[in-house]
């Protein structure tokens, strides 16, 4: 795990306003920026950070799934990123570059996070398909977006067509089989699974018009994480070898 700097020194940096450098260097594309921190510019290293956490916490977490690790995770992509920022060479874009650190970094976090005591010795026992996520106690955001996307739902069902609405109500909602469904309606099997399939589609494109707003601001990494993170990086550069 990264070692953080003092909450004094972490404190100072966090409680800095940053708009100053961001709005000074709001025109100048990412490479311009890498360059010229490659150049001795280490300060500029904070505009990078707080131009991506947003994307790099979205995929950590994405990967990751446990918030306690998620803030570690996106603090070592940094320090990897910087440490070798002179092998990036402008191939790709920047943000696809430290996209892929992330991912490296958050995949070895999670294999490590799955790896589990068996016989004396650490075994890694990750499995794609078995591993099942932590339990997350959900925030007050994480609420909210719930109850958007509820809402959402039951009005994409509400606005099916009543022969696929109740279809869609006993097989999806209370579970019921395609042969109990068509009983109770007097229908054939193939009826039931033709109403269900397009149930189904009618309840996806209502749910994409309505969702293209709530999923912009889906999982947010909101500004005192985006401090913690950006502070503890720079408090990390000056003390880095060969700085």
């Amino acid at each position: 795990m990264p070692t953080w700097g003092s909450n004094r020194e972490m404190g100072a940096i966090a409680d800095r306003d940053p708009s100053p450098l961001l709005t000074a260097t709001a025109a100048l594309a990412d490479e311009e920026i890498v360059s010229r921190v490659q150049a001795g510019e280490h300060a500029l290293f904070e505009i990078l950070m707080r131009r991506h956490n947003q994307r790099l916490y979205r995929a950590a977490r994405a990967i990751v799934r446990d918030e306690t690790e998620i803030e570690d995770v996106l603090q070592q992509t940094y320090m990897n990123a910087f440490s070798h920022l002179r092998q990036f060479e402008a191939r790709s874009q920047f943000s696809t570059w430290l996209t892929r650190i992330l991912i490296n970094e958050a995949s070895r976090r999670r294999r490590k996070l799955q790896r589990a005591p068996a016989g004396g010795s650490t075994v890694d026992v990750f499995d794609e398909q078995a591993a099942a996520p932590r339990p997350m106690e959900p925030n007050p955001e994480h609420r909210a977006y719930a109850s958007e996307l509820r809402r959402v739902l039951e009005d994409a069902v509400d606005s099916l067509p009543g022969s696929y609405r109740i279809v869609f109500m006993l097989r999806d909602v209370e579970g019921m089989s395609t042969s109990e469904t068509a009983l109770a309606l007097g229908l054939a099997d193939e009826a039931v699974k033709t109403r269900l399939h397009r149930g189904r589609a009618m309840i996806r494109r209502a749910v994409r018009e309505r969702l293209g707003s709530v999923a912009a601001d889906a999982f947010p990494f909101h500004a005192p994480r985006c401090d913690r993170v950006v502070s503890a990086v720079l408090n990390w550069i000056p003390s880095s070898p060969d700085r």
